[in-house]
């Protein structure tokens, strides 16, 4: 399993890093100018975190993403802004596209000794939290990284700033907040390892019976100390994360296809249909025929869910 603590390096010259991945996650590219790349190994199919903030767009695929504490399904287009350390991966169903914008404008960076630059700060603040960029701002600032990738080195900094321009006046509709809570995780956070290795097992077996003492063996901690630190670097109870992973792989089924809805609730890991019809109940504020047949009505649960 790789570190989950992310180490971002930039190269010479650079103030920020562009990335940009065509087929998988895990196989990223360095954008080091116009036609210019490194091929690195992505990170954000693990559950990681990092000091830089993020802006991710995904150009095509679709699948779950895990923010903080949320869990929801993304699609293509989707965009996201994440705050500092806050904890996040993708899990895409198949092949995936995008672009990625990462920077480190900590207190002490030279751009702060821009009087334009103050307006900066509540950026930061408002993406503690991750927000899900949409309408108008997410329509803008898509054509915006678009540009990027073949854009100079000076022409990309200016096109970054004209996105942080973009981000700063965004209205709270265009942003809707993803995750419950903040998250205070350093780089001297030793169990997150563990906590990246029982996120990625739970996310690859959550159809299956999972065996809380099985996980623990595979992390090799006690009850104890896992369940501690499981919330702390999740933000919920291993229990609340896998019946959200069950709960996501159920609501996508429903929306997608028109198959019975007990046979759905037994694929994604449920063994009583009773205890699913209340736990969707309870997650989405209607029952699982209700969500089938208007799922419009129902659509700020796909987002803030869980």
């Amino acid at each position: 399993m790789k570190e989950g603590v992310e180490q971002i390096s930039l190269s010479h010259g650079q103030s920020f890093r562009l990335l940009y991945w065509k087929r998988s996650l895990s196989e990223v590219e360095v954008v080091h100018g116009a036609r210019r790349v490194e091929k690195i190994r992505g990170e954000g199919a693990h559950w990681h975190y990092h000091r830089a903030m993020e802006l991710t767009l995904f150009h095509s695929g679709s699948g779950t993403r895990f923010v903080g504490d949320h869990i929801g399904a993304f699609t293509s287009g989707d965009l996201v802004l994440l705050g500092e350390r806050l904890p996040h991966c993708w899990h895409a169903s198949g092949d995936s596209s995008g672009y990625s914008v990462q920077w480190d404008f900590s207190a002490g960076h030279p751009i702060w000794g821009l009087p334009e630059a103050a307006a900066l700060a509540s950026l930061r603040t408002r993406a503690s939290l991750g927000r899900w960029i949409v309408g108008n701002t997410a329509e803008q600032v898509r054509g915006i990284l678009s540009q990027m990738i073949e854009a100079p080195a000076l022409e990309r900094l200016g096109l970054l700033f004209q996105i942080f321009a973009r981000l700063q006046a965004m209205s709270e509709e265009d942003a809707p907040t993803l995750s419950g809570r903040t998250f205070e995780l350093t780089s001297a956070s030793t169990h997150q390892d563990s906590m990246a290795e029982a996120v990625l097992y739970l996310v690859s077996h959550f159809r299956e019976e999972v065996r809380l003492e099985d996980l623990l063996k595979r992390v090799g901690m006690s009850k104890t100390t896992f369940s501690r630190q499981f919330r702390l670097h999740a933000g919920r109870t291993f229990q609340e994360f896998l019946l959200s992973l069950r709960l996501q792989a159920a609501l996508g089924e429903l929306l997608h296809s028109r198959d019975p809805i007990t046979e759905i609730a037994m694929r994604s890991g449920f063994s009583h249909i009773a205890f699913f019809n209340r736990a969707f109940r309870g997650a989405y504020g209607c029952s699982p025929s209700q969500m089938r047949k208007n799922p419009e009505a129902y659509a700020a649960g796909q987002i803030l869910a869980g």
